[in-house]
């Protein structure tokens, strides 16, 4: 092949925006010096990309997802999700202070209990800071 063409790819890759794409990456990875697949003939970097998909060395799927994974910023690892039913407590006379015993946690730590009445009686007896002149 002398002289490769768009007409020699797009039986490979239907979209020509898409062989645009796919033939600019594999020309980026052989210039970070990527194997070629076929002999160089003095051509530089897209010519040979245009070449190795016009000759089949390389697949097209291959270097599309070869393309969009290097276009991804973020790659997301499947990771398996908690079962909601068991985040769920499924015993509800577990105190905080049963679960405290736990050998993880050394002790257990529990928490004074007041009614509204003696909070409101707590907060009414308590004197305002004096007033100074610094402020």
């Amino acid at each position: 092949m002398a002289r490769v063409t768009v007409e020699d790819c797009i039986d490979k890759v239907d979209n020509r925006f898409e062989l645009v794409l796919l033939a600019s990456h594999r020309a980026r990875l052989i210039s970070q010096g990527a194997a070629i697949t076929i002999d160089r003939d003095n051509d530089k970097n897209p010519v040979v990309a245009l070449r190795e998909i016009a000759d089949e060395t390389l697949s097209p799927g291959d270097l599309k997802e070869d393309l969009i994974h290097s276009l991804q910023k973020h790659v997301e690892v499947d990771e398996p999700e908690p079962d909601p039913a068991s985040l769920l407590q499924t015993d509800a006379e577990t105190t905080f202070a049963e679960v405290a015993e736990d050998e993880d946690q050394p002790e257990a730590i529990t928490f004074d209990r007041m009614s509204e009445e003696e909070l409101l009686a707590g907060i009414e007896g308590l004197v305002p800071p004096e007033k100074s002149d610094d402020y």
